[in-house]
């Protein structure tokens, strides 16, 4: 077995760090991960298994998942509603409805055009709309994003790292700081069985062994493409590149700032708890109005009761004078239960700060909207939250944006300076006003001196850099 190299100064971890690193990686970040995507998406049971729960309803009471003996099967009712993925989704469009406007602030009019042009292709590249969608919803669920930019000789590629794969390695002074980062493609494929297999070789498709594990290791020196054949086995190296950027290539952007970590705030996590119990309460509601909804009736000194069905001009006779028919059952009301329900919708909708107005949904209680002042009194939460997000995404995006022109440079496809690297951002406004009120508000910024470029792109008239 080879030896394993040593890590130098400022070379970044040795094989053996990136094992252990990708070992706790998978024994306690991995599963947090997980946890927190099923949540969001609840994804459903596979096919052929009947009697397998969602992930959200595994996490019901036993009393409500517990299969009965005779069949194993739950009889039981259960209700599962998704509250925490509309809210999820209602952030991402309130973030990203409309595509932010990315201009370079170079003071050569020429150069801040050629900036902006390949800025766009980059974004354009990397997804477009559906890239800052792909960035926020990700940020959202995990906490955290980390978008990864590697030199190329015509334009600069942009990709995010999906968080379950990404394993940053941090400075141990300053949590901030990285100084490797590492992409990991997971566990390879196990053996097919003997059936498959020849199978496969009747095909023409001879089996080739299991896929090797991989993962790609950035440095600020190098990037180090790497595999190994199972679990138990050495890492080698398939390939090695110098980094021209002489950095790891790696921006991190925090969903919500969250001191002295490296992950940021998930708008899932809080709301985890808060889904168990509604699904819990809607559950034995609807256990409750199963049993009671049918009424039923208790019928005394009457011959053939239980043969003749009770319905609509259905008539008994009988020489009884002690017969009757009592009717118990039928669904109650239960005001308790409705608050109680209620006063949890209201919880979800405080701790996610979105309320069910941004998804359309209206109450009477809401009163009238015509105004646009009345939407975003109701919409407070909501519009502060985009507010701080954007501050996050946004330093994140013009980081970004720094280390494609850095990239473009090194590569000789742009030449800028540091000072040429910087971009503003303009955010559209989450909650649009009306056509003639943004027209006022245009004219009445083009009287204070903002820049008609400016104004144009705040209305959707100009070139966004990011569509």
């Amino acid at each position: 077995m080879p030896s394993t190299p040593k890590p130098s100064p400022n070379q970044g971890p040795s094989l053996d760090q990136l094992q252990a690193a990708v070992d706790r990686h998978q024994r306690r970040t991995l599963p947090k991960l997980q946890r927190l995507w099923n949540y969001y998406r609840n994804p459903l049971p596979e096919p052929g298994q009947p009697h397998a729960l969602s992930d959200q309803a595994q996490s019901l009471p036993a009393r409500l998942t517990r299969p009965k003996p005779s069949d194993q099967a739950p009889h039981r009712e259960l209700v599962v509603e998704n509250d925490i993925a509309w809210r999820i989704h209602s952030l991402v469009d309130f973030m990203f409805g409309k595509p932010v406007a990315i201009q370079s602030l170079a003071d050569d009019p020429a150069l801040a055009q050629d900036i902006n042009h390949l800025l766009h292709q980059a974004f354009d590249h990397a997804g477009g709309s559906n890239f800052f969608h792909d960035l926020a919803l990700l940020g959202s669920i995990y906490g955290y994003c980390d978008l990864l930019v590697e030199p190329h000789p015509d334009i600069p590629q942009l990709a995010i790292a999906h968080p379950p794969r990404a394993i940053p390695f941090n400075e141990a002074h300053d949590y901030r700081s990285l100084r490797a980062f590492a992409v990991y493609q997971g566990h390879p494929a196990p053996r097919p069985s003997l059936t498959k297999r020849l199978t496969r070789a009747f095909q023409n498709r001879p089996y080739d062994g299991d896929a090797p594990e991989s993962a790609t290791l950035y440095t600020p020196q190098t990037t180090l493409r790497l595999q190994r054949t199972g679990p138990h086995q050495p890492w080698r190296t398939r390939s090695q590149t110098t980094n021209p950027l002489a950095r790891v290539p790696v921006v991190h952007i925090q969903n919500l700032p969250l001191p002295f970590s490296y992950a940021g705030l998930s708008d899932v996590e809080p709301l985890i708890a808060l889904q168990d119990e509604l699904n819990t309460r809607l559950s034995d509601r609807a256990n409750r109005v199963t049993f009671q909804s049918f009424k039923m009736y208790l019928g005394k000194g009457i011959e053939h009761f239980v043969e003749r069905p009770v319905g609509p001009g259905q008539m008994w006779q009988t020489d009884n004078p002690d017969a009757s028919i009592e009717e118990f059952g039928g669904d109650a009301q239960s005001p308790s239960e409705d608050r109680h329900i209620q006063e949890i919708r209201d919880a979800l909708d405080k701790t996610s700060a979105v309320p069910p107005l941004a998804a359309g949904i209206l109450r009477g209680r809401v009163g009238n909207l015509s105004s646009e002042n009345a939407i975003r009194l109701v919409l407070l939460g909501l519009l502060a939250k985009t507010r701080k997000k954007r501050i996050t995404y946004g330093r994140g995006i013009a980081q970004a944006c720094e280390l494609l022109l850095h990239a473009a440079d090194s590569a000789g496809v742009l030449r800028t300076t540091p000072d040429q690297r910087r971009v503003r951002l303009d955010w559209p406004e989450p909650v649009p006003a009306s056509e003639t009120e943004a027209l006022d508000n245009a004219l009445k910024k083009q009287q204070l001196g903002v820049p008609t470029e400016r104004i144009l792109t705040e209305l959707g008239y100009a070139d966004t850099g990011a569509a």
